[in-house]
């Protein structure tokens, strides 16, 4: 499999923003939304076997072998991208992660088919709205293979965007099916390729339409300055 980067920080969005997390980022994505702040994942990549990948998150969690199955310093692990369903290998990898003993995430486009993942993992889902340039490119399928303890995420760029994630929600129950749903207004580019959505405008929204979802903010950006890789 090709891997960007692995890498240990704190998990930046989601219910279980700032938790210690460690990242596995595979290289590749088949979307090129307007607003991606992770472009620098769709090619290259360093080739590497499931076994090393968990290898390497065993390091960095400040475990060996020998420990697996017991309770890890940093038990949290995300499988992000790019798009990490592209890559076959991502399911084997999820599988020795979740007998591992890690709890495991995936962040994913919502283009690709989430039932194919073992139970035990949590998909964290984004569905693209209008604004993305990539709309209309979600399984529907995975609306039926959300569980419980998974999520599903907007992320915002305009008051249309919003609209649509809304007309959404409210459609398919979403919040009967997920642990939580989250709008997430676009962070700034600091290059000046897009603007960003102002987070206020958002709950502002959400409060007049009486919305049961969760404001999601990259806190990783706040922390580190909004360009820096692997954190």
């Amino acid at each position: 499999m090709y891997i960007t980067e692995i890498f240990k920080s704190i998990q930046g969005e989601g219910t279980r923003a700032g938790l210690p997390c460690i990242f596995v980022r595979l290289t590749g994505c088949n979307l090129r939304c307007t607003w991606c702040d992770t472009a620098y994942a769709f090619h290259g990549g360093k080739k590497m076997s499931v076994e090393e990948v968990l290898g390497r998150v065993d390091e960095l969690a400040g475990r060996s072998e020998k420990l697996h199955g017991s309770q890890s310093a940093v038990p949290l692990v995300e499988l992000t991208g790019g798009e990490p369903l592209l890559q076959e290998e991502v399911y084997p990898l999820a599988e020795k992660m979740v007998a591992a003993g890690y709890t495991v995430m995936v962040e994913t486009s919502g283009e690709r088919y989430i039932g194919e993942l073992p139970r035990e993992v949590i998909k964290i889902v984004d569905v693209k709205c209008p604004d993305s340039g990539e709309a209309d490119t979600f399984e529907m399928r995975n609306l039926e293979a959300l569980g419980e303890q998974d999520e599903v995420k907007f992320v915002l760029s305009t008051r249309r965007d919003y609209e649509f994630a809304r007309e959404f929600t409210l459609q398919h129950g979403l919040a009967r099916r997920v642990r939580q749903v989250l709008f997430s207004p676009v962070f700034e580019d600091p290059g000046g390729k897009w603007q960003g959505l102002e987070p206020r405008a958002v709950v502002e929204w959400m409060l007049a339409d009486g919305l049961q979802v969760r404001l999601g903010l990259q806190l990783h950006k706040f922390v580190w300055d909004p360009a820096t890789k692997g954190v």
